[in-house]
C-alpha cells in the first residue's frame, strides 16, 4: 500500500503541502492539496468598500509551513498519544500483574513488574506509535484520494492534522526504542561503558541483537525507523530536492508503515499467538487496504489514473505499473479477509515446550 501524493486540480498540478510520516513503526502518509499561503503564495485580502473610500486590494504575508511551525502546532495531538500510552501501559501492567498476558508464556521471569516495567512502557509507546502511524495512513488516504462529501475537519485542518500526526508519530517510534536501550541498561550488570555499548548494538545495530524472533523482528524494526525519519522530514525540504522527487521518495513511507506491522507480529509479546488481539492488528489493515485500493481506482492525479494505454502522456510500462497496483491492492484485501476470517496468518499458536530462557528479551 503505497500512500499517494496530493490531490491536484484538473488543470494543473499543485506543489504538495506540507506533510510527514513515521514506524514504525513508524509508519507512511500523504501529501494533501496546498492552498496557495502554504505553497508561498500570495493571499489577496479585499478590504470592503465604505462610503468616501475607495476599494482597496492588499496582499498577505505569504505563510509557508515548516518544520517549526508543525512542531509547535502538534503539541495537543502529543498530548492525546501520551495518554493513550499511558492507558496502554496500565493495561499491560495489569494483564501482567493478573497473569494473563502471553508474554508470561515465553518469558514467565517478566512476572517481577518492579524489574521490567521499563520494557513494559517501551511496549506501551510502541503500540501507540503503531496507531497513530494507522491514523496518520488513514488520513492521508482520505486527502489524495476520493475524499468523502462529509468529513468533521475542514481541508486545512485535516492537512494539519495529518502533519502533526505524522511528526508525532516519528517520537513515539523514537521513545519506543530508545526505553528498549535503557531498559537493557539498566538490567546489565556490567560496567557502564559496556552496558551502554550493549545496548546501543542491539537496539540500533542491525544484526546486534542475536536471540531468538529478535534476530528477525529487530532488524525489520530498525529499518521501520531508520526509513520514518528522513522519509517524513524530507517534506520540509521539498522545495530545494523538487516536488516530483519528493513525491516519489515519499511513497516510500507505506514500506515503514508495513515493517512496522511486520515488526509488531513478530516481536509483540501480546500478539505472539492467535487469539482477539492479534486478529484485531489485522482487521485494522482492511480500512487502509480498501482507501488504498480507492484511491488507486480514483487518484487525484490526472497522470496517475488507470486510462487505455497512450491515451494520456505516460509510458505504457507506466499503466502497467499502475493496473499492477490495482490488481495487487485486490489481493491483498483478499488475503487479509482470508486471514481474519480463519484467524491464522503462519504465526505462533502454541507456546514453545521451553520457556526457561533468562535472557531478558529471548523468545
Amino acid at each position: 500500500m503505497n500512500p499517494p501524493p496530493e490531490p491536484v486540480t484538473p488543470d494543473a498540478e499543485k506543489t504538495p503541502a506540507p506533510d510527514v510520516v513515521p514506524d514504525a513503526a513508524p509508519v507512511p502518509d500523504v501529501a494533501p492539496s496546498p492552498s496557495p499561503a502554504s505553497d508561498g503564495g500570495p493571499a489577496p485580502d479585499v478590504a470592503p468598500a465604505t462610503a468616501g473610500s475607495a476599494v482597496r486590494a492588499t496582499t498577505a504575508t505569504p505563510s509557508r509551513v515548516t518544520l517549526r511551525s508543525d512542531i509547535r502546532a502538534s503539541w495537543l495531538d502529543g498530548l492525546v498519544a501520551l495518554v493513550v500510552t499511558a492507558v496502554v501501559f496500565v493495561i499491560l501492567f495489569v494483564r501482567i500483574k493478573s497473569e494473563a498476558s502471553s508474554t508470561l508464556t515465553v518469558m514467565p521471569f517478566m512476572a517481577d513488574t518492579s524489574a521490567f516495567w521499563m520494557y513494559y512502557l517501551s511496549q506501551a509507546f510502541g503500540w501507540s506509535a503503531l496507531l497513530w502511524a494507522w491514523g496518520t495512513v488513514i488520513i492521508g488516504l482520505l486527502i489524495s484520494g476520493p475524499r468523502p462529501a462529509r468529513l468533521p475537519l475542514s481541508g486545512p485542518r485535516l492537512e494539519r492534522l495529518h502533519r502533526t500526526t505524522s511528526l508525532n508519530t516519528i517520537a513515539l517510534i523514537v521513545a519506543h526504542a530508545l526505553l528498549f536501550a535503557a531498559e537493557l541498561i539498566y538490567q546489565d550488570t556490567d560496567a557502564w561503558p559496556s552496558r551502554v555499548g550493549t545496548a546501543v548494538l542491539e537496539t540500533f545495530i542491525p544484526g546486534g541483537y542475536n536471540s531468538g524472533t529478535g534476530v528477525w523482528a529487530m532488524p525489520i524494526g530498525q529499518a521501520a525507523l531508520y526509513l520514518a525519519i528522513p522519509l517524513g522530514l524530507l517534506f520540509y525540504v521539498r522545495h530545494r530536492i523538487g516536488p516530483k522527487t519528493w513525491r516519489v521518495l515519499h511513497r516510500f513511507v507505506l514500506v515503514v508503515y508495513v515493517l512496522s506491522v511486520w515488526h509488531t507480529l513478530l516481536y509483540g509479546t501480546n500478539v505472539w499467538y492467535g487469539g482477539a488481539f492479534r486478529n484485531t492488528v489485522w482487521l485494522l489493515q482492511l480500512p487502509i487496504a480498501a482507501l488504498f485500493l480507492l484511491r488507486l481506482l480514483r487518484p487525484a492525479r490526472r497522470s496517475e489514473r488507470l486510462a487505455s494505454p497512450g491515451a494520456h502522456r505516460g509510458s505504457k510500462a507506466g499503466w502497467g505499473l499502475r493496473l499492477t497496483g490495482r490488481v495487487a491492492a485486490v489481493a491483498i484485501i483478499g488475503v487479509l479477509v482470508a486471514v481474519i476470517a480463519s484467524g491464522r496468518d503462519g504465526g505462533r499458536t502454541v507456546p514453545p515446550e521451553d520457556t526457561s530462557s533468562t535472557h531478558v528479551h529471548d523468545d
